[in-house]
């Protein structure tokens, strides 16, 4: 059995010593700093958008919100909005649009003289419904389909990222 030097005893203790405390340190630093590019931001919602009350039956009722998104260290908010259509006073007669264009993403804007929603890009032009009467879209508008209304008035849509 070889004996070890004072010397290399105090250099195995320390280089040992430094490496637990290296990692007792390190260790919570580098998951700090990894933590944002490995979280999940919901990506979905149930986003509130008009009190009930306030909504005329028959007349488009604009809306919008603002979503924002975190993805690792950089944080980003997008604009979101449609138009909440009442058809009767029934609270389940209800159709919500999405104000962007299905050609290019443009927002449209209803037009009450003409009774359609027109889309300033390309001149299409949707029916109160959002169907497509002209131009080069090439489906009707997106509906928001989950919603419902809460206990005090308000409507809410159930929002999923795409």
């Amino acid at each position: 059995m070889s004996e070890i030097s004072r010397r290399d005893f105090i250099k195995v203790t320390t280089a040992i010593a430094g490496s637990i405390m290296g990692a007792v340190i390190g260790l919570p630093v580098i998951g700090y700093v990894l933590a944002p590019a490995f979280r999940e931001d919901g990506k979905e919602a149930w986003i509130p958008i008009g009190k009930l009350e306030d909504i005329i039956v028959g007349t488009p009722y604009p809306f919008s919100f603002t979503r924002t998104k975190v993805n690792g260290w950089e944080k980003t908010a997008t604009s979101h909005g449609g138009f909440i259509l009442r058809r009767s006073e029934d609270t389940k007669d209800i159709l919500i649009l999405s104000s962007r264009c299905t050609h290019l993403a443009c927002s449209v804007n209803w037009k009450d003289d003409a009774q359609v929603y027109l889309c300033p890009c390309h001149d299409a032009k949707f029916d109160k419904e959002g169907a497509v009467l002209d131009g080069p879209p090439p489906r009707p508008l997106d509906r928001y389909s989950d919603f419902k209304v809460d206990e005090n008035g308000n409507l809410l849509i159930f929002f999923k990222e795409g």
